[in-house]
């Protein structure tokens, strides 16, 4: 399906992936004179970015700044460097500083040329609110409301989020909490949004409703911030977007990338003109996982269109594009499960919430397990790794706040769950040490009950406490003793969500790099494809987007012939 392809004399540049970088670079040049082809090779746009929370995490920047906020450069770049301290040997420092410099005019550029509405995500602290640097508000940007038909024919070709909740709002997120945002909409809310031809998913299992009202259609969070810049490119006449066109290969001619070679449902087709990668990750290819983050199928899947199968680091490889990797431990993934509809997978707050735990086959808890950040970290430390994992909780966790598709106080589907009327019936169950079990869960009741984990940490990220667990429960919206039986658990899995952090090695300005730090001309990447050498092992909600739109920024305009911001 195409936009009014048109014709100008110039080659076009060539955009492989309609994610939100993709098409914020195919926006920037096309505003630049240039014409512009995007090959997409799902059937849908947004990529993982319509899939995502919509955070674009950005430091210093227009927005804060007019509603109030104090931030600075400098504390942006303390920030990073404090977070990133794990390896510092995979930190760009180049890279970096390109980012957060230029990040800030990135921001205030997509604005003011009608892409988006930016608005500072309330209450919202970074990450790593006990690093230099750190702010309790303030970096994270998001959408204001974008009413879908906006994108006229084309909203039916986009990719609305299955979890998160589209058209409610971090708002109302912060208030009730992120799992009750998922299951309070009304039964007449997904009846509207099923007879509208929206999925009414769940979260990750075919339930969530879209949150949407009668006469409108409001977007949201990721779903929402696609949204808008597509709604500003399809104003754009000499843009031509090309679903269900996986490209096959990259045209090279004397040590140049000169073109592509697409597959698409008339045949193979093939244009010349400098290349941008603005694909995901390797998700979906269990041999790029493994080589990645060296974990083996029976413990990872992801949330991430099934799309992403690495297409960005194999092209970039096959014209000597090098790979740069960042150590697993510092990937972006979330402990998840198998979907109780269905093939997929599925992740949500619920490990976060009150009466539940992570203990590993040992039957120990081992990390901080309310903070993925955490739980990527010491589970998969390379000297004390602690797979396979599990998740652990009471029937007081299943009352109040259920379980993915199945909500508080539903009955979990058959073969899904194992549930026993004792701990040590459960540890045996599961394959975890029964006895320790019992004695690991029983030392963090006498914590839990106090709203206290001194062994680990549960409840002192701010982050967590706010987005993730229950407001609503005293003393700590992430602590709940696990006394109720009967008792409930299942073997997690690591899931991805399109960010791998290891991938193609770029540097500050988008450059595809070879295997000798040389540029590769012609050819760019923008997308999460891209190795995050920009923050090396440090990594908050929002690099991935803030970093996209940036680099969207920069290659565009040296595309377009723009001076250098």
């Amino acid at each position: 399906m195409g936009v009014s392809p048109g014709a100008r004399p110039a080659e076009p540049v060539i955009v492989v992936g309609a994610g939100l970088s993709g098409i914020a670079t195919a926006l920037g040049a096309a505003l630049h004179g240039r014409s512009v082809v995007i090959f997409e090779s799902a059937d849908q746009v947004g990529g993982a970015a319509a899939f995502s929370g919509g955070q674009v995490w950005c430091g210093a920047n227009p927005v804060a700044e007019r509603e109030g906020i104090e931030d600075s450069l400098e504390l942006t770049e303390r920030y990073v460097r404090a977070i990133a301290r794990a390896a510092p040997e995979v930190l760009d420092e180049r890279a970096m500083l390109r980012w957060i410099t230029t990040a800030p005019k990135a921001i205030q550029h997509w604005e003011d040329v009608g892409a988006i509405r930016w608005k500072v995500i309330p209450q919202l602290a970074d990450y790593h609110d006990e690093a230099d640097g750190a702010l309790p508000v303030g970096r994270y940007l998001t959408n204001e409301l974008v009413d879908g038909s906006a994108l006229g024919e084309w909203r039916q070709h986009l990719r609305v989020s299955p979890y998160f909740p589209v058209g409610t709002t971090y708002d109302d997120m912060l208030i009730k909490g992120r799992r009750a945002a998922y299951v309070d909409d009304s039964v007449e809310d997904e009846e509207v949004a099923t007879h509208a031809g929206v999925p009414a998913f769940g979260v990750a299992d075919g339930v969530r409703k879209t949150g949407r009202h009668r006469g409108d259609d409001p977007l949201t969070f990721g779903t929402g911030v696609v949204a808008s810049f597509l709604a500003r490119l399809l104003k754009e006449q000499h843009v031509d977007i090309r679903t269900s066109h996986p490209v096959t290969e990259l045209l090279h001619e004397d040590g140049r990338v000169v073109g592509v070679r697409a597959d698409g449902p008339d045949g193979p087709a093939e244009v010349r003109g400098p290349v941008v990668l603005a694909t995901s990750t390797y998700d979906w290819d269990p041999d790029l996982v493994r080589e990645m983050v060296g974990i083996e199928p029976e413990d990872f899947g992801s949330v991430a269109p099934e799309s992403l199968r690495g297409d960005g680091i194999k092209l970039a490889r096959s014209v000597g594009g090098a790979v740069a990797r960042i150590p697993a431990t510092s990937v972006p993934m979330l402990p998840g499960w198998r979907s109780q509809v269905g093939t997929g997978y599925g992740y949500g707050p619920e490990y976060a919430m009150p009466h539940s735990m992570i203990v590993d086959a040992r039957g120990q808890r081992f990390c901080n397990d309310s903070y993925w950040v955490d739980i990527v970290a010491k589970t998969l430390d390379p000297d004390d790794r602690h797979l396979p994992f599990f998740l652990v909780w009471d029937d007081q966790h299943r009352q109040k706040y259920g379980l993915a598709a199945t909500p508080p106080g539903g009955t979990y589907p058959e073969g899904w769950v194992t549930s026993r009327p004792t701990l040590h019936e459960l540890g045996q169950a599961l394959g975890i040490d029964a006895e320790r079990f019992e004695s690991t869960v029983a030392h963090f009741n006498e914590n839990a009950a106090r709203g206290e984990d001194p062994d680990f940490g549960r409840g002192t990220v701010t982050y967590v406490n706010r987005f993730a667990g229950d407001p609503g429960n005293k003393p700590s919206p992430v602590l709940g003793e696990l006394v109720k039986p009967p008792f409930h658990g299942l073997r997690l899995k690591f899931v991805g969500t399109g960010i791998g952090s290891s991938g193609v090695h770029i540097d500050g300005d988008g450059h595809v790099l070879d295997t000798g730090g040389e540029v590769i001309d012609g050819l760019f990447a923008v997308g999460s494809c891209a190795a995050l050498t920009t923050t090396g092992s440090g990594y908050n909600s929002g690099f991935a987007l803030g970093r996209g739109v940036t680099l969207a920024y920069l290659v565009s305009n040296a595309l377009g012939g723009a001076p250098t911001p």
